[in-house]
């Protein structure tokens, strides 16, 4: 039997099994990020607990939670900062888990997002794992943990929920369950406004989809996808990482001279109405909230861009933080900011083209494209934009290929600087003045 019959494994064994490796590993990267935080928050005099749960954002959705809509501070120059501004999806949930269980609203928030980061995790591996194999999906999700920002995945933020929700819609249109997709993709409008990310993905993937379907209707003798012949694994498939037939899952082990490319199993069939119903749904989340603060404000359609413009928050196409990083350039210490923030979004489009070039499906590029777009194009809150940033995990997808590609010894060994690293800058900057 050779190394490659050696590494075989059957694409119906369960999800949680498979991604067993990722999520203990997902686990130790963000216990010991909240372990630093502790001794850290201690060594400054502060509450490691408090800042996790009661600070900035997660204030205001406890006070969602708690209190209901209503509830706004007006500033002295005016503006009008307003809690509708907070999707509803993690509220309700935290006064949910407060009237089941002993937990105050806080910790019921912060109980969510740990919860949610781990259905993250899992559904980023499931993802990963579908597109590139195994190997790639594990080394996926370490790389989401180790993220600078990666703190914010542990605080009662909706970040973590609304990666979950996200990766898993994402995975039931990759996997033809269409109904799915869509109601998860309307739970996703629910938490947050990028939401309409995922409904991109999946409108676009519903429509090329239909279109692939009336292609085939018309050529003569042509088979579905999902029953055409497994494709015969050679040379010329130049696979590195992994490859998928609707019979295995095989990972091809590192160092065997073949290059990356992805080869995904094509989705199953599904029939029309289940896409057009998936199709619909969608969007029920995000439209049902925002047509709903409209009528509240008493302003229509676009009550919530008001709502959002309290806040000094649109979308400008980039202008104004193009603007904020150009100002750093007026003092030598801050260029050194600059130059980092311009080197950082420069690789973001690196690694969105990257996976571009390795034809990721049409479904995650959407989905990246719409959150890199919003984040980066916000014309507010640029401190904030690394965990704005933080739902696009596919633009890790070509990272976590060349993690995958080396040797087991050397991956650990890279992941334990990164997540040592991340732990420390996660303590220093929660420890800040500021919110993430």
């Amino acid at each position: 039997m050779t190394d490659l019959d050696t590494r075989v494994a059957t694409p119906h064994a369960p999800l949680l099994r498979r991604a067993v490796p990722a999520l203990l590993g997902y686990a130790a990267v963000r216990a010991l990020g909240l372990v630093v935080l502790v001794l850290w928050s201690a060594v400054r005099g502060k509450s490691a607990h408090t800042l996790l749960t009661a600070r900035w954002d997660a204030l205001w959705y406890t006070r969602v939670a708690e209190l209901g809509y209503g509830y706004e501070v007006r500033l002295p120059n005016g503006d009008v900062h307003s809690n509708l501004a907070f999707f509803p999806l993690l509220p309700w949930l935290e006064r949910l888990l407060h009237a089941v269980t002993p937990l105050s609203y806080a910790d019921a928030g912060f109980a969510v997002s740990l919860l949610a980061s781990l259905a993250a995790a899992c559904w980023i591996f499931a993802v990963a794992e579908r597109v590139y194999g195994a190997r790639t999906g594990v080394c996926a999700v370490l790389l989401w943990a180790v993220l600078p920002v990666g703190v914010v995945q542990s605080m009662a933020y909706s970040e973590s929920l609304f990666t979950a929700l996200a990766a898993w819609s994402l995975y039931a249109v990759l996997t033809g369950r269409w109904i799915t997709a869509g109601a998860l993709a309307a739970l996703a409008g629910l938490t947050r406004p990028v939401g309409i990310a995922v409904v991109a993905a999946v409108w676009v993937s519903g429509v090329l989809s239909y279109g692939r379907g009336r292609s085939r209707m018309r050529t003569p003798g042509a088979q579905s996808s999902a029953h055409a012949p497994a494709r015969e694994l050679g040379a010329s498939d130049n696979l590195r990482a992994s490859a998928r037939t609707p019979e295995r899952t095989v990972d091809i082990p590192p160092h065997s001279g073949a290059t990356w490319t992805p080869w995904a199993m094509p989705a199953p069939e599904a029939p029309p109405w289940r896409r057009a119903l998936g199709m619909l749904i969608a969007p029920l989340g995000a439209a049902g909230y925002v047509l709903w603060v409209g009528q509240r404000t008493g302003k229509g359609p676009l009550g919530y861009l008001d709502v959002q413009a309290g806040w000094r928050n649109g979308f400008d196409g980039g202008y104004a933080f193009a603007c904020f990083v150009a100002d750093k350039f007026t003092s030598i210490p801050s260029a050194f900011a600059g130059v980092g923030l311009i080197v950082g979004v420069a690789l973001l489009l690196w690694l969105y083209l990257a996976g571009v070039r390795r034809r990721q499906p049409v479904e995650l590029l959407v989905y990246t494209g719409v959150v890199l777009a919003l984040a980066l194009c916000a014309s507010s809150y640029f401190g904030s934009k690394p965990r704005l940033l933080m739902p696009a995990f596919p633009v890790l997808l070509p990272l976590a290929g060349a993690l995958a590609r080396l040797r087991t010894s050397r991956s650990v060994l890279v992941t334990a600087v990164l997540a040592v690293a991340a732990a420390l800058y996660g303590a220093f900057w929660l420890n800040g003045s500021g919110p993430p």
